[in-house]
């Protein structure tokens, strides 16, 4: 079995999502806070830098998806943070 740093950097992209989703479940985590929004960005884009050597379209169109939905929860907080620096 040949393992790659594209499949180290992989498996620290599932590492990273699926710890984040861990802690969620235990109550150590926000689903709607920063810390869980890039480990899923991060984890995401290290699964993306993965498939680059390694093509799957399945888990291609997953990990887009993941990011792209990831992109969104970050303008979400810093929408909200502006709207409460504006207040302030």
């Amino acid at each position: 079995m040949n393992y790659a740093f594209y499949d180290v950097v992989g498996n620290l992209g599932v590492i990273l999502i699926i710890g984040s989703y861990f802690l969620i479940q235990i109550g150590k985590l926000s689903a709607t806070g920063l810390a869980y929004t890039l480990s899923n960005l991060i984890g995401a884009a290290c699964i993306l830098y993965s498939l680059y050597f390694e093509f799957n379209m399945s888990a291609f169109l997953v990990e887009i998806f993941w990011l792209l939905i990831s992109l969104v929860g970050l303008v979400r907080i810093y929408l909200q943070r502006q709207r409460v620096r504006a207040k302030s």
